[in-house]
């Protein structure tokens, strides 16, 4: 259930990765919740699949715009393509991210390229893009899906950790510059959170063992956990909350 200020009824908001993981579940979550939503990602089948679904469950308003956040001109067309859809944007969800787990020794540059343009300079471009229209239109929320391996490292997660740690930097200059003209600007920080590519990654006892050691809470994240965050930081229930990591890792940074 969906308490009366965490609604984002007429809100425009743009959600990318949003095909699969986290970003389906939040474009699910913020749908319930009122939102008009630009659905993006590189997958343009299954956007459509998403949009038709969130059409006949929620009876939303919803847009597919696929875009690779890798190319040179992706994310600033992606934000003016949505900025269009929509005749503006009150709420970002900047969560499409990528990840090789290698080690330092074994670092392939050619990934370590690709996480960077994917994980930082996207979303980096895209918020100070949106960020901008934002202030110019009265304000807005700018929410940053990055990690919990921004904020302590970990093993074969070097491009990873150091893509995410600058996009929390990023999203903290976003909330200075503009905070003052309306637009509120936080990350968050999730621990290891059960996706398909949480799967992949941390599947194997073996590997999750010792990272399930260091949880206080003896489990990694759902994404419905990380989407009711959201929720709340693009909603006015958040609304003197700016500049923050919100960490969703059941005490991870703390043990």
């Amino acid at each position: 259930m969906t308490l009366p200020d965490t609604r984002l009824d007429g809100k425009r908001v743009l959600v990318t990765g949003s095909s699969r993981g986290i970003g389906y579940d939040v474009a699910h979550t913020f749908a319930r919740a009122g939102a008009k939503l630009v659905l993006s990602g590189r997958d343009c089948g299954a956007l459509e699949s998403t949009a038709e679904t969130l059409r006949s469950e929620c009876g939303a308003e919803v847009h597919v715009v696929a875009a690779d956040l890798a190319a040179p001109d992706g994310p600033i067309s992606l934000a003016e393509k949505s900025l269009g859809v929509l005749g503006g944007i009150d709420v970002l969800v900047n969560n499409a991210g990528i990840s090789y787990p290698e080690s330092v020794e074994a670092l392939d540059t050619g990934h370590f390229d690709e996480v960077m343009q994917v994980n930082l300079r996207a979303p980096a471009l895209l918020a100070a893009r949106i960020g901008r229209a934002m202030a110019e239109s009265g304000g807005g929320s700018l929410v940053t899906i990055a990690s919990a391996a921004a904020l302590r490292p970990l093993p074969e997660h070097y491009a990873y950790c150091t893509s995410k740690a600058g996009l929390i930097m990023a999203t903290k200059v976003l909330a200075l510059e503009l905070g003052g003209r309306g637009v509120r600007a936080n990350s968050i920080c999730p621990t290891v959170v059960l996706t398909d590519m949480g799967q992949k990654v941390w599947g194997d006892s073996a590997k999750s063992a010792p990272m399930l050691a260091r949880i206080p809470a003896g489990r990694f994240a759902v994404p419905s956990e990380v989407s009711a965050t959201a929720l709340w930081l693009a909603s006015d229930a958040s609304s003197m909350i700016n500049g923050i990591d919100v960490p969703v890792d059941g005490g991870y940074l703390v043990s």
